[in-house]
């Protein structure tokens, strides 16, 4: 596939098995979800004010952020990505396009999505059964728009490992209901196809992942068979995928083919232990019960960094994303060196869906030079421990000012 081409003007600056829980298996991927249904953008952006009677004359790049292309599908199998250009997001097309949507692992070649496919319930319940994924389709429903982030998302590939579809599926209790545990407390087990036809440098095939019933529930978990209105392509997790809203991702199984209801104090698998220091484990839990819920803490970022000459002046148009998180925050602050106060962002709205927002700031640097531009929650209170890390700064170079 191409590499995507961005609207705007640039400035520089051996196979194995596929193991579950008992053979402690291993991730293919690691994402993160939050739910979008309203996407706020003031109409009255304060920002508007200052740049007025100006012009748009290009869009800066971030600094120190390697070499990696952003559109364009690298290696195959489980050394396979895409990394997503976040500078192309806007209130008004917050979407990813299908083609575009970061990948962290591609579809095995021995992945044949053309033959039937179905999902193994068994474990712990009365009678096990055989789920078919076009039966899932014919159920699946409009869920909404949701981001998904991997957990290793980082600088070093323009944290392009983030993005948001449209999708369609089935509520994981709608498949889950008509089961009968013969235990109470027993947890779910959703694996998914790993199996792949060379070895690879940097990942260990494996996927899967233990729930509690009402953990699937309280996030709104579903599988998935539709994305941005067509069905997932296979790099995509096509025929079905988990996705688990507000999680890291690392529990967002692609290639479903099994749910298996397992005892309470089930061994953490060895994805959710290879994967506890990115979810913010104390150490690495032997059993699941001990394995804290995997979610994202409140985050925000500059995606877009958008260079204007306003009335003989120039100036620049910070704009940015915010999600994750489990409550309502008042702001965000920004500041863009070290020495510097914080100060708060000129434009964020409130939002009936915290989860998920733009915001932007106008920034007029008094000189040339390196910036490092980090963001903090107004909040004081608010659990923000990648954010206030400073794991999102980003880098600019100004140039060419007084």
């Amino acid at each position: 596939m191409p590499q995507s081409q961005s609207p705007h003007p640039r400035v520089s600056s051996a196979d194995k098995p596929r193991r579950t829980f008992l053979k402690q298996s291993l991730i293919s991927g690691s994402i993160l979800i939050s739910g979008l249904h309203k996407l706020p953008w003031s109409q009255a952006d304060p920002n508007l004010d200052a740049l007025r009677g100006g012009s748009k004359v290009g869009i800066l790049s971030f600094a120190d952020e390697g070499k990696v292309p952003v559109g364009q599908l690298l290696g195959d199998e489980l050394d396979g990505r895409l990394f997503a250009d976040l500078s192309l997001l806007t209130p008004e097309n917050p979407i990813t396009p299908t083609n575009d949507f970061y990948i962290r692992t591609r579809a095995s070649k021995r992945l044949d999505t053309m033959k039937p496919w179905s999902i193994q319930l068994g474990g712990l319940i009365e009678k096990p059964a055989t789920l078919r994924a076009v039966d899932v389709g014919k159920m699946a429903r409009p869920m909404g728009l949701h981001l998904m982030e991997c957990a290793g998302n980082s600088r070093s590939a323009h944290f392009g490992m983030l993005s948001v579809a449209d999708w369609h599926g089935v509520p994981i209790q709608e498949i889950l209901q008509d089961t009968k545990p013969t235990s109470p407390s027993a947890r779910v087990l959703i694996s998914g196809f790993d199996q792949y036809s060379s070895e690879s440098r940097s990942s260990v095939p494996g996927a899967s992942w233990i729930f509690t019933s009402e953990q699937l529930k309280t996030s709104g978990a579903f599988l998935a068979t539709k994305m941005n209105g067509q069905p997932l392509t296979p790099d995509h997790g096509a025929p079905v995928r988990l996705l688990i809203p507000g999680w890291y991702g690392c529990a967002c199984i692609k290639w479903v083919n099994e749910i298996s209801l397992v005892p309470d104090d089930a061994p953490a698998t060895s994805q959710m232990q290879e994967y506890a220091s990115r979810t913010m484990q104390t150490g690495v839990p032997v059993l699941t019960k001990d394995y804290r819920p995997a979610l994202i803490d409140l985050a925000a970022m500059p995606i877009r960094i958008e260079k204007w000459f306003v009335r003989g002046k120039i100036k620049f148009r910070v704009a940015g994303i915010q999600w994750g998180g489990s409550s309502p925050i008042e702001g965000l602050e920004i500041r863009f060196n070290a020495k510097e106060n914080f100060v708060p962002i000129e434009d964020f709205q409130a939002s009936a869906n915290d989860q998920w927002r733009f915001w932007s700031h106008v920034w007029s640097p008094q000189s040339s030079g390196k910036y490092f531009i980090q963001l903090r929650p107004k909040s004081p209170n608010a659990i923000a421990q990648r954010l206030n890390s400073g794991y999102y700064e980003r880098i600019v170079e100004i140039t060419n000012l007084p």
